[in-house]
């Protein structure tokens, strides 16, 4: 059967496009841009055939989606910062079959999630700019997870990530690789003073709670970390409400997770928010899902373990 290899937490800042333009900021982001091909050069060494992005610029009001169709061709401008990523081509191959088997297993599972692969939906930025530098030479396939979510419990996410390792481990026959695509704390500069914040973290707070918060992934702190993900994505403006980190997590194994977190990319301030490439060694499955049998509800509230989520 098949295997999940690798599992990161990855930025997608387009200013990592913006920087291989000619102009004043060609070549700031090239240690952003190193780190993807560092984490592209492990997954070809592990035999990836795969690359699942939980990508939270895909908002979505309803369920999980995942978009598997068979291949990505086209040109992408940002409607959010169209002034940093504008006419940016891209082409990739996607894996209906993987992209259709997790959504089977994650509804057998109890989550909702619906699988697009005969469809002209276009992967967002999330997905696009790690491919871009991940994926240069087409060698991975690609799947794209919505991560931005926004009647969603994370728990749901957590889950979700666990239904993924079942069914990669379980039914298909190939190695994966899953990126968590989005920043740490992630509240952006206030309109007009973007150009001062262009490597800065928005407060002196916020840098220092993602400090704390990668001090804990080195060291594994995670049954601590778990607990405080739902106030720290909260209190931290974490981007799309880091259903991706949740989803990274359930995959992992949650707080029973046991693994030192590998720095690629030291953290780093973009436009006010804080970025990472970071490695999660995949420990080997054992025993029951966490997340599932452990969800309860109390009070009105998801309760994941001792972690409301």
């Amino acid at each position: 059967m098949g295997k999940l290899v690798l599992a990161a937490k990855i930025t997608h800042v387009p200013s990592m496009y913006l920087s291989e333009l000619e102009g004043p900021q060609k070549g700031f982001r090239q240690a952003a841009i190193d780190g993807h091909h560092e984490i592209a050069r492990r997954c070809k060494e592990l035999n990836v055939d795969t690359l699942v992005v939980f990508d939270t610029h895909w908002l979505v009001n309803a369920n999980i989606h995942i978009n598997c169709a068979p291949h990505f061709e086209g040109v992408f401008t940002s409607n959010e910062l169209p002034h940093f990523i504008k006419n940016m081509p891209y082409e990739v191959d996607g894996n209906p079959e993987l992209g259709n088997l997790i959504a089977r297993v994650a509804n057998e599972q109890g989550v909702e999630t619906l699988a697009h692969d005969n469809t002209t939906l276009a992967p967002e930025y999330g997905t696009l700019v790690p491919m871009r530098y991940m994926n240069e030479d087409k060698y991975f396939k690609v799947v794209s997870v919505s991560a931005l979510l926004t009647v969603h419990y994370l728990n749901d996410s957590a889950r979700f990530g666990w239904a993924l390792r079942e069914a990669i481990e379980k039914e298909y026959e190939g190695n994966v690789a899953i990126l968590a695509s989005g920043s740490l704390s992630h509240r952006f500069a206030q309109n007009g003073q973007a150009p001062e914040y262009s490597n800065k973290v928005w407060s002196p707070f916020l840098e220092q709670l993602d400090h704390r918060v990668v001090q804990m992934w080195e060291n594994a702190e995670w049954k601590t970390f778990c607990d405080m993900l739902p106030e720290y994505a909260a209190k931290g403006h974490g981007e799309g409400f880091m259903h991706d980190t949740a989803m990274l997590l359930g995959a992992l194994g949650w707080s029973d997770y046991d693994q030192k977190v590998e720095v690629i990319t030291p953290y780093f301030g973009s436009s006010g928010t804080g970025q990472i490439n970071a490695i999660f060694p995949v420990s080997p499955q054992t025993g029951e899902a966490v997340p599932g049998p452990q969800a309860s509800v109390e009070n009105g509230s998801f309760v994941y373990g001792n972690s409301r989520l």
